[in-house]
């Protein structure tokens, strides 16, 4: 039997805890090459995204993808964040929500948390962000998920 990574249900269900609350959910999102988000908006190889209704349209949240559109500076993108990037997913208001290791971590070394560093591509920009960063989220009430 295959193993079925529990992230994704674990994100609708926060998400969907947000909703019914009135809060509005943000997830936390480590950018890499498979990440496509408007360029310019990411920090530090991360990037903050306001999920609630006001702020986006077709939202799909999937079992691998996290698909929507959204508008930054007035012009809409299609954004694409894979669920394995997905670092945290929290209530604006109160900061309550779930936070989770980059699994980019525990993919290249086999060991949660292990820390990879940033690799820089021909351009010197940063194709794998140093993952010790962790989201903007508040800390103080979010969970780390192994």
């Amino acid at each position: 039997m295959t193993n079925i990574s529990t992230k994704p249900y674990l994100l609708r269900a926060i998400f969907e805890w947000c909703v019914d609350q009135g809060f509005t959910p943000h997830i936390a999102v480590l950018v890499d090459e498979r990440t496509v988000v408007p360029a310019g908006y990411a920090q530090d190889g991360q990037i903050v995204l306001n999920l609630g209704s006001e702020a986006t349209q077709q939202l799909v949240m999937g079992n691998d993808l996290i698909t929507f559109q959204a508008r930054f500076g007035g012009v809409a993108h299609a954004l694409s964040v894979p669920v394995s990037n997905v670092l945290a997913i929290y209530a604006r208001e109160n900061g309550h929500g779930m936070a989770f290791e980059p699994e980019a971590a525990v993919e290249a070394s086999g060991v949660p948390g292990e820390e990879l560093g940033g690799q820089q591509d021909e351009n010197n920009s940063v194709a794998t962000p140093p993952v010790e960063k962790r989201p903007t989220a508040p800390r103080n009430h979010l969970k780390i998920v192994k």
